[in-house]
């Protein structure tokens, strides 16, 4: 046994891990909030131990000084906060989306703790979100989420400059194109929002003895709820689209 291999098989393990963890920790379905802090690092140690026989041919010796080890390692920890963020971003068209949705239907006020962002938004945008992660897992996008943990070894080599300002244009980008997806989701609703009140505007001027808020409100809920249960099925077809299409880009 050559134990002279061992430094430098455990500086290529830790430098896996601080790229692999640090997306798991951050991408959606794989890494969410909910799921408990032992079992997110449980699942990085192994995926790491995996993916480390097929990239470890890109990491060198291991550093002479502890400063160049530090720089490989906020190397490491920034090429994985970049492409997890990024994916996490992309959770944020729903969030959008069914806030506007909840203020269209009245439920503006209906505020909960998404699970999948771990903050209070709208009851409507926890609903999405928990189904669009629960769409990821039954189309099989989370294979498309390892995918992008091993070929970014081939798109950002470990050692090589950090493309600073293509990280920022993609993260503009990303937030962006997740802000157009979000209204486009809601479109539906804001056309639905419009007729709505314009109606009982004319009928608060038709019969302004009625009580019409008293009467809207229900109606406006339950309208809301019947075209949300009509689209919810091309909205989340969109969104995942739109994952796929986003993620496909850090593909090798």
């Amino acid at each position: 046994m050559n134990i002279t291999a061992a430094p430098d098989t455990v500086f290529v393990f830790l430098m896996i891990f601080c790229r692999i963890g640090t997306m798991i920790m951050l991408m959606p379905a794989l890494g969410e909030i909910s799921v408990p802090g032992r079992i997110r690092l449980t699942f990085a140690v192994t995926l790491t131990a995996i993916l480390m026989p097929l990239v470890q041919d890109n990491y060198g010796t291991l550093p002479a000084t502890p400063g160049l080890l530090a720089g490989a390692i906020v190397s490491e920890f920034l090429i994985g906060l970049m492409i997890g963020g990024t994916a996490r971003l992309l959770m944020t068209a729903l969030q959008i989306a069914g806030t506007i949705i909840a203020f269209q239907t009245g439920l503006a006020f209906a505020q909960n703790v998404d699970p999948t962002q771990g903050i209070q938004s709208a009851l409507v945008g926890s609903f999405m979100s928990v189904v669009a992660v629960t769409m990821i897992f039954a189309t099989d996008l989370h294979y498309l989420l390892i995918a992008v943990m091993n070929d970014s070894y081939a798109l950002f080599k470990p050692g090589a400059p950090l493309p600073v300002g293509d990280f920022l244009q993609a993260v503009t980008g990303v937030i962006a194109g997740s802000f157009k997806l979000g209204v486009q989701l809601s479109a539906p609703f804001l056309v639905f929002g419009l007729v709505f009140y314009m109606g009982l505007g004319i009928l608060s001027r038709l019969m302004p003895q009625l009580q019409v808020f008293f009467i809207a409100l229900p109606a406006n809920i339950f309208l809301g709820f019947l075209l949300l249960m009509v689209l919810l099925g091309v909205m989340m077809s969109w969104f995942l689209g739109y994952f796929e299409a986003t993620l496909s880009q850090f593909l090798a």
